[in-house]
């Protein structure tokens, strides 16, 4: 049996596209990924219309009853992707911050600008990450704890903002889904494909937007009702 290797980018101005590659034999633990990668792959190349546990069990190549030992239905499998999309944002974000040190106008910029390049960069994963067909997410608790960890992080960047005097006064939670709101709608466009600026002139076009937002959150903004 033959698994197809993660991507590691879905495509975008940032990346090149990539179809999953079959090599080797199952490890264990590895069917788990290989059916999240599968999954990945239809998304991007058929929309979520497309994908069944069925169809993905054929991409990776394994029996049709293999991914029930990891998932119950469509929705679950769902879950892992979008949860693994989190996390893997988490992660982004917090590396694209840490070269900035204590810089924190730097570091508020940079995971601005990781949220959005992210999105670019895995457009059928962003989509099942706030997408309709999971809109019910109790039922999925890792997935939930992964997407709280990602929000927990700009509302830490919020608080350290304030606590150093660089950003306005105010219930920390409301101003990072003010932030989160702006981000993540420039990220939605970008993605379906409503703003289309050149790729050599994304990353600009995302820092000035970035920045616009800092000024807007800056302490010696005027505050208005």
């Amino acid at each position: 049996m033959a698994k197809p290797t993660p991507r590691k980018s879905e495509g975008g101005p940032w990346a090149g596209r990539q179809g999953p590659e079959k090599r080797g034999p199952y490890h264990h633990g590895d069917l788990r990924r290989g059916l999240i990668a599968a999954a990945l792959h239809i998304l991007g190349a058929e929309g979520s219309a497309a994908l069944t546990l069925r169809a993905a069990a054929r991409l990776a190549g394994v029996s049709q009853a293999a991914p029930y030992r990891h998932f119950a239905d469509k929705e679950t499998l769902l879950a892992a992707v979008a949860e693994e999309g989190f996390r893997a944002l988490t992660e982004a974000m917090r590396a694209a911050a840490a070269p900035h040190g204590g810089d924190l106008i730097g570091r508020f910029r940079a995971v601005g600008q990781s949220y959005v390049r992210f999105a670019v960069e895995h457009p059928a994963q962003f989509r099942v990450m706030f997408g309709r067909e999971l809109a019910q997410r109790e039922s999925h608790l890792d997935l939930g704890a992964a997407s709280a960890e990602t929000f927990t992080m700009l509302t830490a960047a919020i608080q350290q903002g304030q606590q150093a005097g660089l950003l306005r006064p105010g219930e920390p939670r409301d101003l990072a889904m003010a932030s989160w709101s702006m981000v993540h709608g420039l990220s939605a466009l970008l993605v379906d494909g409503r703003l289309a600026p050149g790729t050599q002139e994304l990353d600009a076009f995302v820092f000035r937007v970035v920045q616009y937002l800092f000024l807007g959150l800056r302490n010696d903004a005027p505050v208005r009702p």
